[in-house]
């Protein structure tokens, strides 16, 4: 690379110095050029212009003569005036003559000096106004020898540049060929992979789905075992009764003995043996018994509720839905939250209008039934207390807001945070509430005395909330799902997932925990054992916001959720595999989904103003 650079190097050098002798050996050239030129004008003047002095010097040498000749005559004709008057008169005449002629000679040769001093004068004013010329014409070639030279160092450099440019040009394009072939070998590897991966995944699907229905028919086998050898033994015991001893531990459910119309508790409904003992009971173990405790209380709220809906059992069947029954407008902006009530007859919406609506679901449509005021500003999410009496909205005028639905009426505003309420729920006794805000705390509230009985910190912001009777499950922002025991305020346990948690729902048995994650992943939890027990995605599948929700069907055995796209997608839970995608209804994506209590229906809302009704019909 030196031995290159010196060689340009020289050669500039030489370059640079032909130059000089060429521009040098150019200013000689026009030098003799002018000298030729100037010296041939001015040749003949000078040549006549030596002759003119010739001349005169002639004629001052002439009249000198004419004068001492002139003085020599009168001297001659003084001595000679008497001898000789006739021939000094004719010398006289002669002498007259000879005067008269020189002196027109004199003046033509004065007016001749005349016309050539005023030719030589012109000549020297142009000889100045050429020099003039020459210099400036000099000074213009000097600034144009500048330019020249910083143009030809501008030009080397330029060259220079190329070149290098040239090279780097040369091992990127080599660099670039390296890549393509790098590429190419990659991109078909994957395709080989991608390949493989589709075969694994199918005859893995397919052995589940073996092991499935083999677990299926067992199941079904050891029921059926069971129910036969209990029908047994209850002929058996029917046959021969057995005494009671009055030793005997009795134990009476208060709610049975209450439902059976009994007035004592020591009435016996059945036997236990002495020697059985509970174990006791841990923090662990009493969150795992609120966690799957089926029976709810009695509705703390509704002591005098107006018109309050029946709420609804497990769904007997599911219908998945594949056409959009009614497409409306559901609020003026977009739209945040849907819930069905218990018994499926009211839809509720929130929207960042800052006011909720409730819809009749009609023969398929559903009919605005009224609307609920007070929000200082957009509804976050909202929910149905058990009994369908009341209506619980978080808002992000940092307040929670229960309204009876029978007359539309605002009950309760709780405050407090100093953030964003991203979630508010009912506890399972209707009596308490859980929100979580953006502040990172949840609160606890007691709607009794309409206070807040505790506030936890969690560390991050909360987006989504599920409770059980002493048990709350939140996501939140740092990608964790945290389950917190109400009566120690203390985590019991923390789940981490591969993205920012938008949505939990819990099925209807609460044995299992579904989530969103802004990785486009929709994950289930077995709450046994806290661990991952299946993922749901789907190809076109993308999380749209922190606050997108999706919900298990009422039997547990679907998976509804919305896309950034627009499209709802439905998982069967069994196969983990999509049952159905329903698009082309919504214009942005989609924010929530509920699934009626029914079984019949599907809403879901977007991020427009729309909300659709969807179902099988």
């Amino acid at each position: 690379m030196s031995v290159e650079k010196r060689r340009t190097r020289s050669t500039a050098v030489m370059a640079e110095r032909r130059l000089q002798c060429s521009w040098k050996r150019h200013v000689s050239e026009q030098l003799k050029i002018r000298d030729r030129v100037q010296r041939h004008a001015f040749e003949e003047i000078v040549l006549q212009y030596n002759r003119l002095l010739e001349k005169s010097d002639l004629q001052t040498v002439l009249s000198e003569r004419y004068q001492t000749d002139k003085y020599e005559v009168q001297r001659g004709h003084e001595s000679s005036s008497g001898t000789d008057g006739g021939r000094s008169a004719v010398l006289q005449q002669e002498t007259s003559q000879m005067r008269i002629k020189h002196q027109e000679e004199l003046t033509e040769l004065h007016k001749k000096r005349g016309e050539l001093a005023q030719n030589v004068i012109d000549l020297n004013n142009q000889i100045q106004q050429k020099d003039k010329e020459i210099q400036s014409n000099t000074a213009r070639m000097v600034v144009y020898q500048q330019q020249t030279s910083s143009l030809e160092g501008e030009g080397r450099e330029l060259r220079s540049l190329l070149q290098d440019l040239e090279r780097a040009n040369q091992t990127l394009k080599d660099e670039y060929d390296a890549l393509q072939i790098t590429f190419s070998a990659l991109e078909e590897k994957l395709r080989k992979t991608t390949e493989d991966n589709q075969e694994l995944v199918s005859r893995w699907m397919a052995e589940k789905a073996q092991e499935a229905n083999k677990l299926n028919a067992e199941n079904e086998k050891d029921s059926r075992r069971r129910q036969a050898k209990l029908q047994k033994e209850l002929a058996d015991a029917a046959k021969e009764p057995l005494p009671v001893e009055p030793d005997d531990d009795i134990e009476v459910l208060a709610e049975d003995a209450k439902a059976a119309g009994e007035t004592s508790p020591k009435r016996p409904l059945g036997r236990t043996p002495s020697h059985v003992s509970q174990p006791p009971g841990g923090l662990l173990d009493s969150i795992s018994n609120s966690i799957f405790r089926r029976r709810r209380a009695p509705n703390a709220l509704s002591s005098s509720p107006e018109n309050p809906e029946p709420p609804s059992g497990p769904c007997a069947e599911v219908r998945v839905p594949t056409t959009a029954l009614h497409v409306f407008e559901a609020h003026d902006g977009e739209v945040n939250a849907v819930r069905f009530s218990p018994g499926s007859r009211l839809l509720a919406t929130g929207g960042m209008d800052r006011r909720v609506k409730l819809w009749e679901v009609v023969a398929g449509r559903c009919e605005p039934k009224g609307a609920l005021t007070g929000s200082n500003a957009g509804i976050t999410s909202i929910e149905f207390d058990s009994a369908g009496s009341y209506l619980l909205a978080a808002s992000n005028d940092f307040a929670s807001r229960i309204w009876t639905v029978e007359d539309s009426r605002l009950r309760h505003t709780l405050t407090g945070h100093s953030g964003k309420v991203l979630a508010a729920r009912f506890l399972l006794d209707n009596a308490r509430i859980v929100s979580g805000s953006y502040d990172r705390t949840l609160k606890l509230w007691d709607l009794r005395s309409k206070v807040c009985m505790k506030t936890v910190f969690a560390g991050s912001s909360c987006n989504d909330i599920v409770c059980t009777e002493q048990c709350v499950m939140s996501g939140h922002f740092d990608k964790k799902v945290r389950f917190w025991d109400i009566r120690a305020e203390s985590i019991v346990q923390e789940l981490e997932l591969l993205g920012r948690v938008t949505s939990l729902d819990l099925n209807h048995d609460r044995t299992e925990l579904l989530t969103c994650s802004r990785d486009d992943l929709v994950k289930i939890i077995d709450l046994r054992t806290c661990s991952v027990k299946q993922t749901l995605s789907a190809q076109g599948f993308k999380c749209g916001a922190d606050w997108t929700r999706v919900t298990f069907s009422p039997d547990g055995r679907y998976v509804a959720g919305g896309s950034a796209d627009g499209a709802l997608y439905i998982w069967n839970v069994l196969t983990g595999e999509v049952d159905r995608t329903l698009d082309r209804k919504h214009n942005s994506a989609i924010n929530s989904v509920s699934w009626s209590p029914s079984g019949a229906f599907v809403a879901s809302v977007e991020k427009g103003s729309r909300a659709i009704l969807w179902s099988d019909m």
